[in-house]
């Protein structure tokens, strides 16, 4: 989102709070509080949003990095007694992760 609409979208916004408190109680005192409020709000959830996205994005980076270990074990011939076994399991708990990440994908 260009940083222009944003900042309509969160003038909007405030000013729309501003105008409801303002109708609802007739007190400018609690209109400045109110969006001053809801500014910090809006401010506390956008910082949120994105600790989660990059959260996100390095538990994704970590599951890409497991796959291409995989990948590259198999590649070099290294196997152990019970392969099927350890292959399946590993296989199973990497589908098990990346339908974790598609749920959280939006």
């Amino acid at each position: 989102m260009p940083f222009r609409i944003f900042c309509r979208v969160l003038g909007l916004v405030l000013c729309s709070t501003a105008l409801t408190v303002y109708f609802a109680s007739h007190s400018i005192g609690t209109v400045v509080v109110t969006t001053l409020a809801c500014s910090l709000l809006l401010q506390l959830a956008y910082f949120a949003s994105v600790l989660f996205l990059i959260w996100r994005s390095g538990w994704v980076s970590r599951a890409g990095q497991r796959t291409e270990h995989f990948g590259s074990c198999e590649d070099i011939g290294c196997q152990s007694p019970d392969h099927y076994e350890v292959t399946s399991d590993s296989a199973d708990s990497l589908q098990n992760q990346m339908l974790a990440t598609s749920l959280l994908l939006p």
